[in-house]
C-alpha cells in the first residue's frame, strides 16, 4: 500500500493578496500554483534548487516558465516516452516538484518511435545545436548589458521586462531541449553496461576529466588568492569577512589598491552570476561581492593550495584508467558495444554539459529582469530596491505601464516579505516528499539529477530518521575523509565552512563549486550519479555520497562524520555534544 505524506498542511491562503489569475500562463501540460488537496494523489520532491524560497516574481518565472513550459516542452519536442515533463506546486515559498507520467501503452509506442527517429539526429548535431542556442542566449545578454537602464524612457520599462522574462523562458527551451536528449543518451548507456556487468558507480568517472566555465571560474578566484597572499594582504582577508573585506582593503591601500582593481576586473568576466539557479530574488556576485570575497578570504587562510592541476590530471588518469578496467571484462562484441556507448557519450558529454550551460543560463539569465525591476522600483519610490520582486507578474505589469504604487501594494509587499521569511526559517522542517509515495520512480531527470532511488525513497519516509547514525546513498566520488560536519541550507552560507571540514546540504548546485577546492568530503540529500555535487566530487578528487535522502535530518552541524565516497556510506562518529563535552 502507497505511503501517503498530506498536503493539507501546505494548502489554503499563499502569498497574501494572490488570486488564481496571477498565474494565468501557457504551459504545455499542467501549470504550476500552491498545493490543494486534489495533488495528494501525486509525488511530489521538495526541489533543492531554491532552498531560500522563492518570491512571487521567481515562483511565478520559474514555477511556470522553467517546469511547466521548459520541461514539458522539451519531454514532448523529444519525446521522452514515458514521461511528459515536470510540473510544480508551492508549500509556502518552498517549491515542490512532480513528474509528468505517460500511462497510454499506444502513445508510449509513439513517442518511442518518433525517439528512434529524433536522438540520433540530435546526437550527431549536438555540437552545432547547443553552440546555436548558447550563441543566441548570449547576443541577447549583450544586449542587455549594452543599454542603460538609467536613460531609458519609462515608457520602455515595459518592453523590457517582457523581453527579459522572454529571454528566461527561451533559455528554458534551449536547456531542457539540449539536457533531455544527453540524459536519454547517457542512461542508453548505463543501461548497456548494467547489462554487461559493469559496475555502474563507475561509469560517471568515464565522462570526466573536461574542463568547465564554471571550473575556470573557481581557478580565478584561487589566483586571486594567491596573489592577495603575494601582496601581503593575509592579515586583512583573516580580520574581516563578507563586505567588510572590501571596506578594509579600501582603506589598507597600497597594494590593497590594486588587488581590488584585479577582483573588480575579475568580476566583469565572472561575476555575471547569481546564487541560485535562475531565480529573479538573489543578486549577482557584482551587485554582492560578499560570497566571492568569502570564498577567496577561504583560500587565502588555507594552509595548502588547492592543486587544480593535479586535481585535473588525477581525474584523466582516473578516467582512463576506470575505462580500461571496465573494458578488460568484457568480450570483443561486448567491447564493440562499450565502445560506441562510450564515443557517444563523450561527444555529448553531459557531465560537462551539465557545468558548463550554468554559466551560460541558469547563474545568469534572471539579472536583466532583476535589473529592469530595480529600476522600475527606484522610479516608482519603493521602499526597497527589490520591491518589485514581491509582486506577481500581472501586478509587476500593471506598475509599469503606470499604476501607483502606494497604498495596497506596498502594504502587500510588506506582508509578503514577511511571508517569504516566515517561510524561509521553516525550510529545516518541511517534508522532503508529500503526496502518495511510490516505491521508485522512473523519470530519469528525477533518478539521475535529484536522486530519487528506491533506497532514498525509502529513507526519507522513516519516522527514526533523526537518531541514524550510518546512512547510505550513491557512491558519487571516491575515496574517504573524516571531518567535522557543516549543515548548511544554501550557498549564503558557505562561509562557514573551514578546510578540511565536510559539506553537508541538501544538495550543491554551481554557485557550491568553489567550496570543494577547501573541503574534505560532501555529503548531499538529494542528487545522482549525473547532479553537480557528483560531478565536481570527481573532478576535484572530493569523496562525495549524494542521494542520502536524510542527510540535513540525522547529521547535526558540528557532528564528527566520516564519508565512504567508494562505498556511498557516510557514519557518525561523535555528536557535536560528544565533541563539547570531551
Amino acid at each position: 500500500m502507497a505511503n501517503v505524506v498530506p498536503v493539507e498542511p501546505y494548502t489554503g491562503e499563499w502569498y497574501p493578496g494572490f488570486r488564481p489569475e496571477y498565474l494565468t500562463s501557457p504551459f504545455i501540460v499542467d501549470g504550476t500554483g500552491p498545493f490543494t488537496k486534489e495533488d495528494e494523489d501525486k509525488f511530489w520532491f521538495l526541489d533543492f534548487h531554491w532552498s531560500r524560497g522563492l518570491t512571487p516574481l521567481a515562483a511565478f518565472t520559474w514555477g511556470q516558465d522553467g517546469y511547466c513550459w521548459g520541461t514539458q516542452h522539451a519531454a514532448e519536442a523529444l519525446p521522452l516516452p514515458p514521461g511528459r515533463g515536470i510540473t510544480s506546486r508551492f508549500a509556502g515559498t518552498h517549491l515542490y516538484g512532480s513528474a509528468i507520467p505517460e500511462s497510454d501503452p499506444r502513445e508510449i509506442g509513439a513517442r518511442a518511435n518518433r525517439l528512434g527517429t529524433n536522438l540520433p539526429h540530435f546526437l550527431q548535431n549536438y555540437r552545432s545545436i547547443w553552440a546555436a542556442g548558447r550563441d543566441e542566449l548570449e547576443a541577447t545578454w549583450d544586449h542587455f548589458q549594452s543599454l542603460d537602464l538609467t536613460a531609458v524612457p519609462t515608457g520602455d520599462l515595459p518592453g523590457l521586462i517582457a523581453a527579459a522574462r522572454r529571454y528566461h523562458k527561451r533559455s528554458m527551451e534551449i536547456h531542457f531541449n539540449v539536457m533531455y536528449p544527453m540524459l536519454v543518451n547517457f542512461l542508453g548507456f548505463y543501461g548497456a553496461c548494467a547489462e554487461m556487468g559493469i559496475d555502474t558507480n563507475q561509469i560517471g568517472k568515464f565522462l570526466q576529466g573536461e574542463d568547465t566555465k564554471i571550473m575556470e571560474t573557481d581557478r580565478g578566484l584561487a589566483e586571486l588568492a594567491r596573489k592577495a597572499k603575494a601582496a601581503g594582504l593575509r592579515q586583512v582577508f583573516e580580520d574581516n569577512s563578507g563586505t567588510d573585506i572590501r571596506t578594509a582593503l579600501s582603506a589598507h591601500g597600497g597594494s590593497a589598491s590594486q588587488w581590488l582593481t584585479d577582483f573588480d576586473d575579475f568580476l566583469q568576466v565572472y561575476g555575471h552570476r547569481q546564487e541560485a539557479t535562475c531565480d529573479v530574488g538573489v543578486p549577482s556576485w557584482i551587485e554582492d561581492n560578499t560570497i566571492p570575497l568569502d570564498m577567496i578570504r577561504s583560500f587565502v587562510l588555507k594552509d595548502e593550495d588547492h592543486d587544480f592541476e593535479a586535481a585535473a590530471r588525477n581525474a584523466l588518469a582516473e578516467r582512463d584508467g576506470a575505462i580500461d578496467a571496465a573494458r578488460s571484462g568484457l568480450t570483443r562484441e561486448e567491447q564493440a558495444v562499450f565502445d560506441a556507448g562510450l564515443q557517444s557519450n563523450q561527444e555529448a558529454n553531459f557531465p560537462w554539459w551539465q557545468d558548463d550551460h550554468n554559466y551560460y543560463i541558469d547563474l545568469k539569465v534572471m539579472i536583466p529582469l532583476r535589473r529592469v525591476c530595480q529600476e522600475l522600483a527606484r522610479r516608482t519610490g519603493a521602499d526597497g530596491k527589490d520591491d518589485m520582486l514581491y509582486l506577481f507578474w500581472p501586478e509587476l505589469l500593471d506598475v509599469a505601464h503606470g499604476k501607483p504604487y502606494s497604498g495596497e501594494l506596498k502594504s502587500l509587499v510588506a506582508d509578503r516579505r514577511q511571508y517569504f521569511d516566515h517561510w524561509g526559517a521553516q525550510r529545516g522542517s518541511m517534508p522532503k516528499v508529500l503526496g502518495t509515495v511510490p516505491e521508485t520512480v522512473e523519470d530519469p531527470v528525477l533518478i539521475e539529477i535529484f536522486g530519487l532511488n528506491p533506497s532514498s525513497i525509502r529513507a526519507v519516509q522513516n519516522p527514526n530518521a533523526a537518531q541514524e547514525t550510518v546512512l547510505s546513498g550513491v557512491a558519487a566520488a571516491k575515496g574517504q575523509a573524516t571531518g567535522i560536519a557543516r549543515v548548511l541550507q544554501s550557498s549564503d552560507d558557505m562561509h562557514r565552512l573551514e578546510p578540511g571540514s565536510i559539506l553537508v546540504c541538501e544538495s550543491t548546485s554551481p554557485s557550491w563549486t568553489p567550496a570543494f577546492g577547501k573541503i574534505a568530503g560532501a555529503v548531499c540529500d538529494g542528487g545522482g550519479m549525473l547532479s553537480h555535487a557528483a560531478i565536481v566530487g570527481r573532478e576535484y578528487g572530493v569523496p562525495t555520497v549524494t542521494a542520502v535522502g536524510i542527510a540535513t535530518i540525522a547529521i547535526g552541524d558540528g557532528d564528527q562524520i566520516e564519508v565512504d565516497g567508494t562505498n556511498g556510506r557516510v557514519t557518525i562518529l561523535k555528536r557535536a555534544s560528544e565533541l563539547v563535552e570531551a
